[in-house]
């Protein structure tokens, strides 16, 4: 198969800061085209000094255009605010360009959810029975045949993978759910902004965007796919002194108050047995999230609560890898039948 050739629309972000640097390594694909309004006419390796000497440094940084992303691009990830992929998506499509959006603009399946949560009105409402999931270890055959594909959020992938199996299974109500997640500060991106500084981020522990997060519909539309029944859960974010990964708890009922830890557990690595990117961690173990930086993993970990007949969850991810740019560069391969690991490091960087 010819080298896949990729567009990267919106660098200036971390999302777009790592998906130049898994493409930088992949072997399969070639980033043809990076956009950026601001920083246009640099070189790629000059605005990520990272990437001197790597494949695609010497890329010129452009403005977008719909007729330059046509000639160079296979596909194009839109590493773009909300309510700016629904503007773009379109004409790729119809220019034969596959897309990968990291936005939100594609995720929910209900045009008048988006609008209530994002407040702003959907522009490309007739795309979004199109648009495929992009979680792969739910949707992996959609998304190789998809053309559009939502990229999952950060507290959604963790969130979703961590409370499958209990759902899948019957083991939990579906209820009554609390999901309580912290995520390093790259999580809230990388704009300039008083909340984000260092002064306020370092020695500091605080929850944002309760209960309103919007994250929680989607949350919410996936679960309730996977239980067969409308689900509502509470979704609190909060932000931890450190730059990156995700440790989702979340709180369930069981539906069994005799079901011990050993069945539970069982259940969880029967459910993964066949996910390489799942890892039920030994009963007794939890999650980390020094043990997934930079990588495509999701660890998973639970105890159960007898005293309050209550099953705990613990899922742990990178929110710029496996919640984010590594998560739409395995979408990308199973679109054009790579291997969905291709061009992913395994191992996380340690210390």
């Amino acid at each position: 198969m010819k080298t896949v050739r990729a567009g990267l629309i919106g660098i200036s972000g971390y999302a777009g800061m790592e998906l130049a640097r898994i493409l930088a390594s992949h072997p399969s694909m070639e980033l043809t085209m990076a956009c950026s309004r601001g920083e246009a006419g640099k070189k790629l390796g000059d605005f990520y000094p990272f990437l001197r000497g790597m494949p695609g440094s010497d890329i010129e940084i452009c403005v977008y255009d719909i007729k330059k992303a046509a000639s160079a691009c296979d596909i194009a990830f839109l590493a773009v605010p909300a309510g700016t992929a629904m503007q773009m998506a379109p004409e790729l499509l119809e220019a034969g360009v596959k897309v990968v959006d990291l936005s939100a603009d594609f995720r929910l399946h209900d045009v008048a959810v988006y609008e209530q949560w994002y407040r702003q009105k959907h522009t490309a409402s007739g795309y979004l029975a199109d648009a495929v999931y992009g979680l792969p270890e739910l949707y992996a055959a959609s998304i190789s045949r998809a053309k559009l594909v939502a990229n999952p959020g950060c507290y959604p992938t963790a969130s979703i993978l961590g409370a499958y199996a209990a759902i899948k299974h019957g083991i939990i109500h579906t209820d009554n759910i609390v999901i309580d997640a912290k995520s390093g500060a790259s999580g809230a991106g990388r704009k300039a902004a008083v909340p984000t500084l260092f002064c306020e981020v370092s020695d500091n522990f605080r929850p944002y965007g309760a209960p309103t997060h919007r994250h929680t519909p989607e949350i919410e539309q996936e679960l309730s796919l996977i239980a067969g029944r409308d689900m509502i859960v509470s979704f609190v974010p909060h932000l931890v002194p450190m730059k990156r990964g995700i440790l989702a708890a979340i709180y369930a009922n069981l539906t069994d108050k005799k079901q011990d830890l050993a069945s539970i557990h069982a259940l969880f690595a029967e459910t993964w047995s066949m996910s390489p990117w799942i890892r039920v961690l030994p009963a007794g173990t939890l999650p980390e999230t020094a043990n997934v930086r930079g990588s495509m993993y999701c660890d998973i970990g639970i105890c159960v609560d007898s005293r309050a007949g209550r099953l705990i969850i613990f899922s742990a991810i990178d929110n710029l890898c496996r919640g984010a740019s590594g998560q739409a560069i395995a979408d990308a391969n199973l679109m054009f039948g790579l291997p969905v690991n291709c061009g992913m490091a395994d191992m996380a960087p340690l210390p």
